[in-house]
């Protein structure tokens, strides 16, 4: 799902991301709840002013992901973190592209395509750039869910991907 959100953007810039586990739901702009198949429980995806938070809710306990400008967090986004959460093994993963303008608007593009009209995505773009956006899709295979982000910096070029992974504990 693709849709414009009626704000301007808080994040302006790829080093303001932070990221956190455990964090209450932040107020947002756009949501998609999703069934997760094989797993029993949900997933939500918000689209936050400030970036995204993806919830994991089920019977035997749930996560909660925020990668966004935190107030107060100073800690820049991690290139990567492993941590036991309740009764899921998580890891994190996150890298930024810094790219022409010719290869930001290129991949931004294909970004958009991926997600708009994928059952598990949620896109939203910023006004002023078409191409400021953060994009999240998510998929689950058995006791495993995983889930991609970007944030797109037209500004500066940069495309920051985040990559998590959350298995359940035997």
């Amino acid at each position: 799902m693709l849709i414009s959100l009626k704000t301007a953007y808080c994040d302006t810039r790829a080093e303001d991301l932070a990221w956190a586990l455990g964090r209450e739901p932040i107020p947002a702009l756009a949501t998609l709840d999703l069934d997760l198949g094989g797993v029993s429980g949900r997933v939500q995806l918000r689209l936050l002013g400030a970036s995204h938070q993806v919830i994991l809710d089920d019977e035997r306990g749930g996560c909660s992901e925020t990668v966004a400008c935190l107030p107060g967090r100073s800690m820049p986004l991690p290139a990567g973190a492993a941590e036991r959460v309740g009764d899921w093994d998580y890891e994190f993963a996150a890298h930024v592209d810094k790219l022409s303008r010719h290869a930001f608007t290129t991949r931004a593009q294909e970004l958009l395509a991926l997600v708009a009209d994928h059952p598990n995505g949620l896109a939203g773009t910023f006004p002023g750039d078409d191409h400021a956006f953060t994009a999240l899709l998510v998929r689950c295979l058995d006791d495993r869910i995983q889930w991609r982000t970007w944030h797109a910096y037209p500004q500066e070029g940069q495309v920051v991907m985040t990559r998590t992974r959350i298995v359940r504990h035997p």
